[in-house]
């Protein structure tokens, strides 16, 4: 594991020790009501940390809207003018996300510096593949992974001449491999916290695998502080997205469902009963395995493995325990009574 430089986010502490999940709204940022109605769902859906695009000055009006509606930390999301991050900041916000360098001169990064640290507030560096500056593209021909870091650690040294270290640093691609590459990089130039994600990732199904190959990747080498999920759909997709990669991975309690493909040897309808015990435990807070399969070759070992499972029969099913008892049930029942099994874990 990183030895991370701890870096506060409202009442989140980014320091390795906890994952911490965060979405961005994408409701228009003059739709106040949206907006604030969006946050609440984010926040409900597990969300812990939301950023929200500072476009303009009557956009900063939606901070202590959306502050008042929610517990969770809100950042602003800054680019090209450095009093909307100072307004932001006196405003009320959590955390400011801007690039020093698209800001104008040391002058203006001084006095968002100064903003931010009159009131203990961390800026994050967001680095994308898309708006390296001239200066590095030329010199790399590309945006290689050699490239967005040196961007990232540029950065980072605009805010370090001001004796400013609560920096987060996110250095995001739509290419995976790039993207994986970069982070790994950054992690051994630096050691502050690090926000990872898949940036442009696209609509839910690409988005998903994308994301779960690159932040899962990650986070598997002990890299990351902070996550998100791009996709191009509702944003409370992103959360039930990062809480199942994070359960993946087993740096999130919550059922885990082992169920097998099927094959010819199934004799019960295991593809939709599969599907509603994922409904059904979706929102649980039990950190349990629970296994759905098919026939008795697998079932056996599976019980070995899950807390509670069934395994499918000819129109039955034999439901095992982790304490190695089992009982045969009905194939109309096999919802019905795993459920209650589980309800009693």
């Amino acid at each position: 594991m990183r030895n991370v430089r701890p870096v506060k986010v409202g009442d989140c502490v980014l320091d390795g020790k906890h994952i911490y999940i965060q979405s961005m709204l994408n409701m228009r940022s003059d739709d106040i009501e949206g907006s604030v109605k969006q946050a609440v769902e984010l926040e409900k859906a597990g969300c812990e940390i939301i950023r929200a695009a500072i476009p303009n000055m009557e956009a900063v009006k939606l901070i202590p809207a959306i502050k008042e509606a929610v517990k969770i930390p809100l950042v602003a999301d800054i680019h090209f003018d450095y009093k909307l991050a100072i307004e932001s900041a006196a405003a009320g916000v959590d955390k400011i996300r801007i690039n020093p360098g698209n800001i104008g001169g040391m002058d203006r990064v001084k006095a968002v510096v100064d903003a931010c640290r009159a009131r203990n507030l961390p800026i994050r560096i967001g680095v994308n593949s898309g708006s390296l500056e001239k200066e590095i593209l030329a010199k790399y021909g590309s945006p290689t992974p050699e490239a967005l870091v040196e961007s990232a650690m540029g950065h980072a040294a605009m805010l370090e001449h001001f004796d400013f270290n609560d920096i987060v640093i996110s250095i995001k691609s739509s290419d995976v491999n790039k993207m994986i590459a970069s982070y790994r990089l950054a992690a051994q130039k630096c050691n502050y916290p690090l926000h990872l994600g898949v940036t442009e990732a696209g609509t839910e199904r690409m988005g998903l695998i994308k994301s779960a190959i690159g932040i899962g990747s990650l986070l598997c080498d002990g890299i990351g502080e902070t996550i998100r999920v791009s996709l191009t759909d509702d944003p409370v997709r992103e959360v039930a997205a990062a809480k199942d990669i994070l359960k993946s991975i087993g740096k999130r309690g919550g059922v885990r469902i082992v169920s097998c493909p099927t094959c010819g040897r199934t004799r019960i309808d295991l593809i939709n009963t599969a599907k509603m015990v994922e409904e059904a435990v979706k929102d649980m807070d039990k950190d349990i395995t629970v296994a759905v399969m098919g026939c008795v070759v697998n079932g056996p070992g599976e019980a070995r493995e899950a807390d509670v499972g069934i395994a499918g029969g000819d129109g039955c099913a034999i439901i095992f325990k982790k304490d190695g008892t089992q009982r045969k049930i009905k194939e109309e029942d096999i919802v019905p009574e795993l459920l209650a099994e589980i309800d009693k874990l």
